[in-house]
């Protein structure tokens, strides 16, 4: 018995120095019993970002719709391919477009970004209206991103390094019920409840409050609160978990993201996903999106 905790105890050390480091690319994480908040959240983020996979491909719907009710619907796509590269520190790059209706085809954000954590993403926004390119600064990530109720480091730049963490408790999910799809997702999914507070000084939230599926490591709900300690935000992800070649792949399939002071909320539905594509990293250069046509 003896040898049998001593074992368990040196996997469990092995396991966690290995965490210390960055998780490899590649590779299928998840959770387990005794990870401290740093390394629930480190993979948290890998699964976010799909770092398990090659290259990802979506399409699909937005719909922003204001307290009244009144709707702007929006086609997307989102293509992603991870390369981890140390001989140029390239992690991946993340593209997103809106594919229609008409004036807005062609709106594209596109990020890069780098193994050096203190290494700044580039971000560009293509206008295809004004037919111009637009870098944006890292110090711009609390705008909204093409206009929804989402910030740009909600969707593309916010990284592990960004933020400290405090697991606050162990709990099931109580349940979301979404006001667009009229059902209740989710609930009683055992999950970690963790504390982020962000490193940056007089930043657009104090804390936010994250549920990490325990089973397979993805954010599925978290609430944002400002310095008064007041909620303003909230979001809820759906995932569908897809086998790709006996390795389980969590991806993203439904978005709500509800500003809880104007009422206004925005409603993301990835119809499509394509994995392993072998997408070509020429598609991922301010060039390519500039011409483009969608």
């Amino acid at each position: 018995m003896r040898k049998l905790i001593l074992f368990v105890a040196l996997a469990g050390l092995i396991y966690s120095l290995a965490f210390a480091e960055e998780l490899e690319y590649f590779k299928v994480y998840k959770p387990t019993p005794g990870m401290t908040a740093d390394q629930i959240m480190r993979i948290k983020y890998f699964n976010k970002y799909t770092l398990f996979a090659h290259d990802v491909s979506y399409t699909g719907r937005a719909f922003f719709i204001d307290k009244s009710g009144a709707t702007r619907e929006r086609s997307t796509a989102r293509k992603r391919i991870n390369l981890g590269r140390k001989s140029d520190d390239i992690a991946y790059k993340d593209l997103n477009i809106f594919t229609g209706p008409t004036q807005v085809k062609g709106l594209s954000n596109l990020s890069w970004s780098y193994l050096d954590p203190k290494r700044e993403q580039d971000v560009w926004l293509w206008l295809p209206s004004l037919k111009k390119i637009r870098k944006i600064s890292q110090s711009a990530s609390d705008d909204s991103f093409l206009g929804s109720d989402f910030t740009v480091e909600d969707i593309t730049t916010r990284r592990f390094e960004d933020e400290t963490y405090k697991l606050v408790k162990e709990d099931n999910f109580p349940g979301y019920t979404s006001e667009y799809m009229k059902k209740t997702y989710s609930k009683d999914t055992p999950c970690y409840v963790i504390e982020a507070t962000p490193k940056r000084t007089n930043w657009y939230y104090a804390k936010r409050l994250v549920w990490v599926d325990k089973n397979y490591g993805v954010n599925i709900y978290e609430e944002k609160y400002n310095s008064k300690g007041e909620k303003f935000q909230t979001i809820f992800r759906l995932h569908k978990i897809f086998d790709v070649s006996g390795k389980e792949y969590p991806l993203q399939m439904f978005l709500e993201g509800k500003e809880l002071r104007s009422g206004h909320r925005t409603e993301i539905i990835n119809d499509t996903v394509e994995i392993e594509r072998g997408l070509s990293e020429k598609q991922f250069t301010p060039e390519v999106i500039s011409r483009s046509r969608w």
